[in-house]
């Protein structure tokens, strides 16, 4: 589980541009991606895993 966290949180890192303010975003999108298949479009409301999405942007905001 760690790795897949690392390699969503590089993901989310390099969506983001490496901005802090798009982190927050940027991350989301990649754990949706992740637990859906797909880029969510912009009314998008499934779930996604909350607490994966935690743990990435934890970890993407210590690499930033």
């Amino acid at each position: 589980m760690d790795i897949l966290i690392e390699k969503l949180a590089i993901k989310a890192i390099k969506l983001s541009g490496e901005s802090k303010k798009e982190l927050e975003r940027s991350s989301w999108i990649i754990v949706h991606e992740y637990k859906h298949g797909v880029v969510p479009t912009e009314y998008d409301i499934r779930d996604i895993d909350e607490a994966l999405y935690l743990k990435v942007l934890e970890i993407a905001k210590e690499r930033i």
